[in-house]
């Protein structure tokens, strides 16, 4: 089953759960602020996203600007980014889903489709 971190207020993440119940795909949903991916669950998203560790940050978000991320990130060690996103949700792209063998961060409808259909 998969597990989706979403904002309640968050408009996009609205879009992807209804998405998801449009399409039958079973999953369970998680409250990214209150709850976020561990860093078990987002070592694993940033293997199968390819290795790229800016696609798991939330780069519009005003957490990602406050804290100056755009010049501290490229040199984060994996480890520390890992970290950091593990312990502030509003950092994680949104909405952001694992599951078996399946990473998605952000909702792009043609993406989804090809991953999960």
């Amino acid at each position: 089953m998969l597990t989706v971190y979403i904002y309640q207020k968050c408009g996009t993440c609205s879009d992807a759960v209804k998405w998801l119940d449009e399409h039958g795909i079973s999953h369970r949903t998680k409250p990214i602020r209150e709850t976020p991916p561990t860093a078990a669950e987002l070592k694993t998203a940033l293997k199968l996203l390819g290795g790229d560790m800016r696609r798991l940050f939330n780069t519009s978000g005003m957490d990602y600007r406050a804290l100056g991320m755009k010049d501290k990130l490229p040199a984060m060690s994996e480890a520390q980014c890992i970290e950091l996103l593990a312990q502030n949700g509003n950092l994680v792209k949104r909405p952001f889903v694992i599951g078996d063998g399946v990473a998605l961060a952000g909702f792009k409808p043609e993406i989804w489709g090809k991953a999960l259909l």
